[in-house]
């Protein structure tokens, strides 16, 4: 028999620390043939391209898709996913796979599931069925609807999978696939980073001493797209009071992030902080240690609900882009307010770490997903379950 043909699209930093995991586990099977396509972000300098990085892995790249329309704006973002699904469609038809991966809920997810459900090709869902703010709430429950196969990273995740209409025997609660890469590092080893830093980046080199440091990721808010710069001056402002050393990751390429790198460039240029070092991105081999070793993470992504919870690191989670997403005990809520987040990031560092949190997954989830990939007979007619 021929292998079933896996098509794993990278569109993300995120992305690719999300399916690591996967795609090691598919190259390893007798029964699958990966197809590994790359896209937006990943191939683009501006975003901390990660093409490189793929290369040193000896992974073959079967397309590069440029689908990105320079703005970050809603005008653009929606342009952008028209493009991605013309050119998702065309590769889909050169290269044929056998399934299609669509990972979590990022603008461009949507319009690569259109394309691959429209072409009779099944999709698989990964990270769907959870709730969050932003235009993300609303994609991932559209792939939701198209996809043929679901692997959600929790069980209240797969639960609300299925009273969404969906077919049971397709849902697989495997457990966040970013854990199978943090399972196996020597989370420990900081001086790789420390070497990243003097590599890569902006701004004053900090030291990187373990719980001495914060993390900052905030990306934008597309359904708030006029406040956020507004919002990251509250986060820059929180920064100042508290004066530690920090990382600070740039955002992603949602409508606003123009607003928030405008925030970020004018604080360094007119206060240049010298406390904080700016990264376009960090691999997650690198990324796993740093969030291991930091006395807190700050901002909206979901790494402080996700991995944060697995490795224990404390969380200030600000304002509405992980609303009502399943979260630990190890998060503080807040507005966008420099002095709720402030005084939030003083009570962990009054606490300390936290247990771990498994809630989304015990770092075995690739195995099983590869298991389901191999032996499950696709249905491509979809019918509600209610």
């Amino acid at each position: 028999m021929s292998k079933r043909k896996v098509c794993v699209i990278i569109t993300t930093r995120g992305n690719y620390a999300k399916m690591k995991s996967v795609i090691q586990a598919i190259r390893a099977s007798d029964d699958l043939e990966l197809q590994l396509v790359l896209g937006g972000m990943v191939i683009l300098e501006k975003y901390g391209r990660i093409l490189n990085q793929l290369q040193d892995n000896d992974l073959v790249v079967d397309r590069h898709i440029h689908f990105v329309i320079e703005g970050e704006n809603p005008v653009t973002m929606a342009k952008s996913s028209g493009v991605a699904v013309s050119e998702f469609a065309t590769a889909f038809d050169d290269l044929k796979p056998d399934v299609v991966i669509v990972v979590a809920d990022r603008f461009e997810c949507l319009p690569i599931a259109m394309a691959a459900s429209y072409m009779n090709i099944p999709v698989a869902h990964v990270e769907g069925g959870e709730v969050s703010g932003s235009i993300d709430e609303s994609i991932r429950h559209s792939i939701t609807k198209l996809a043929h196969l679901h692997f959600p990273a929790s069980m209240e995740a797969g639960k609300r999978i299925e009273r969404m209409g969906e077919d049971p025997d397709t849902i697989f609660a495997v457990g966040g696939t970013s854990m199978d890469v943090i399972r196996i590092l020597d989370l420990d080893d900081l001086q790789p980073v420390r070497q990243y830093q003097r590599d890569y980046g902006v701004g004053p080199l900090i030291d990187l001493l373990p719980g001495q440091y914060l993390i900052v990721i905030q990306h934008p808010v597309t359904t708030e797209y006029d406040e956020n710069l507004a919002h990251v001056r509250e986060t820059i402002s929180a920064l100042e009071t508290l004066g530690m050393n920090t990382a600070w990751i740039l955002p992603n390429m949602d409508a606003g992030s123009d607003g928030i790198n405008k925030g970020i460039r004018m604080w360094r240029e007119q206060s240049r902080p010298e406390h904080v070092h700016f990264f376009k991105s960090i691999p997650i081999e690198l990324f796993a240690p740093l969030l291991k070793n930091a006395a807190c993470i700050v901002g909206n992504s979901s790494s402080g609900i996700r991995e944060a919870a697995y490795l224990g690191t404390p969380t200030v989670n600000i304002g509405s882009r992980q609303h009502g997403r399943e979260r630990g005990r190890n998060v503080i809520d807040v507005g966008y307010d420099a002095r709720e987040i402030a005084d939030a990031v003083r009570r962990h560092l009054a606490h300390g770490r936290y247990e771990s949190d498994h809630l989304y997954g015990d770092g075995f989830a690739a195995e099983k997903i590869v298991k389901v990939l191999s032996a499950i007979d696709f249905r491509i007619q979809k019918t509600i379950t209610y």
